[in-house]
């Protein structure tokens, strides 16, 4: 009995990391619990298990009792005590050890679905996946093996919850962490991240060796690094971005693969302008404005992104606000554009160019009463100008007949499909390392390479 006791306690501590003292005073509690409803609650009675023999010892005051021969209903209340009680120790073990793996990458198998949300059997417990935390993109089906970031674990009750996430910023940062040695020794650090979970990433990286290339480093030979973390991703396009102390600079790499020609930033405005030939506008931008938007975010900075007939325009709508008015600088208008202002900018209230070009109160309010207006009216052309437009593609569209496909003439040999992804738009064509001018769009009879599919 006694040789029992001690393999069942030394079993339960190697099977759930319960401490050893905590499963002997479970036995303890139950036995005096049991001992205490077999004899009466007013008994003077103790209960004392030796940690090394295993002996049970039992006293009703002074004198000794048989703490086991205590009947079947004690002996059913000791069991459930017991079972209790071990079972908030081991809850009590899987908080602590989970409480301290926070914000980090945990693995598990999908073990069902409740609704929304999936369950995930991380070994000694579960965790829950939410719809919120959950790519769109990704599909999930029970028996699949899956990393989760750890977001959270709280109490709720007796029972300890989980949350896990593959939505998190800090999820990139992780696997970066585990791909690249160089990250976790901190000879490169992870400056920035910007994340569209299911479409887009963009990571900003900076070397703490001049000697170690670090979007080289990031992407590895023949970009092995990468492809490991854009499979973990489910094929999720990954742009690594070189940083740089300099807000014109990281604009400009955070806008690849897409060639700037300017960038100016308005640091009182938050607001950075950036100029594009024709042909790089839709890169700049990107499919659905994904790639200016993700680079605002990765900068903390709203980024207007123009091409040069456009900024032509706003220099031009600058220069007619101001045209006329008395007491002006030389060029002002053409300098205060270089400056990144625009009509609009300066309607808005901006001050920095006062000190600039050391203008008093009067004429800066003629300044401003001009460049209000002149935004009114721009706003009000252009709206009437988009209005236009829908009405002419609504037109246009109702005027149309509608067709049936033509199918294949008759004996005519059919053709084959094209592959999937074998004409990428250009703003899908994002490699992650920086691109050479040459390379940024891939020869037709190759399928279209992973963004930092190679090494730089």
């Amino acid at each position: 009995m006694n040789g029992d006791l001690l393999r069942l306690v030394d079993s339960i501590h190697r099977d759930k990391d319960i401490e050893k003292e905590i499963i002997f005073d479970a036995v303890e509690d139950a036995l005096l619990s049991a001992a205490r409803k077999f004899y009466g609650p007013k008994s003077d009675i103790a209960v004392f298990v030796d940690r090394e023999s295993g002996k049970i010892e039992a006293y009703d005051g002074n004198e000794p009792i048989d703490a086991v021969d205590i009947g079947r209903i004690a002996a059913q209340t000791a069991k459930q005590v017991i079972i209790q009680k071990i079972r908030d120790a081991e809850q009590e073990a899987i908080f602590k050890d989970y409480e301290s793996r926070v914000k980090q990458i945990v693995s598990g198998t999908i073990q069902r679905f409740e609704g929304n949300r999936i369950i995930v059997n991380l070994g000694r417990t579960e965790g829950i996946l939410p719809r919120g935390e959950q790519v769109g993109e990704e599909n999930y089906r029970i028996g699949d093996r899956i990393r989760c970031y750890l977001k959270d674990v709280r109490r709720e009750g007796s029972k300890v919850r989980i949350v896990l996430s593959r939505t998190q910023e800090d999820f990139i940062r992780r696997l970066f962490e585990l791909e690249v040695p160089e990250i976790g020794e901190r000879v490169i650090e992870i400056m920035a991240i910007a994340r569209e979970p299911g479409y887009r990433t963009k990571v900003a990286v900076a070397s703490a060796d001049a000697k170690v290339d670090c979007v080289g480093a990031c992407v590895g030979v023949r970009g092995s690094r990468i492809k490991n973390i854009v499979s973990e991703l489910n094929e999720e396009k990954i742009d690594i971005v070189r940083w740089s102390d300099s807000r014109d600079v990281f604009i400009a790499n955070a806008l690849k693969p897409a060639e700037v020609k300017d960038v100016v930033v308005i640091n009182e405005l938050n607001r950075a302008r950036v100029i594009v030939t024709e042909e790089e506008l839709s890169l700049a931008i990107g499919k659905r404005g994904r790639n200016v938007r993700l680079a605002a975010k990765l900068c903390d900075c709203d980024i207007d992104v123009l091409s040069e007939a456009e900024a032509e325009r706003e220099q031009q709508e600058l220069a007619a606000a101001l045209e006329g008015l008395e007491g002006l600088p030389d060029r002002f208008a053409a300098r205060l554009f270089q400056m990144g202002y625009s009509v609009e900018d300066v309607a808005e209230g901006a001050v920095a160019w006062r000190e600039r070009f050391s203008i008093g109160e009067e004429l800066s309010q003629q300044i401003y009463a001009r460049a209000k207006v002149a935004a009114e009216q721009i706003a009000a052309a252009r709206a009437a100008e988009e209005a236009a437009a829908a009405a002419a593609a609504e037109s246009q569209a109702q005027e149309q007949p509608s067709a049936e496909p033509a199918g294949p003439e008759e004996g005519a040999e059919p053709q084959p499909a094209e592959a999937e992804g074998a004409a990428p738009e250009p703003a899908e064509q994002a490699p992650a390392q920086e691109p050479a001018p040459e390379a940024a769009e891939p020869p037709p009879q190759q399928p279209p390479q992973q963004e930092g599919a190679e090494a730089p």
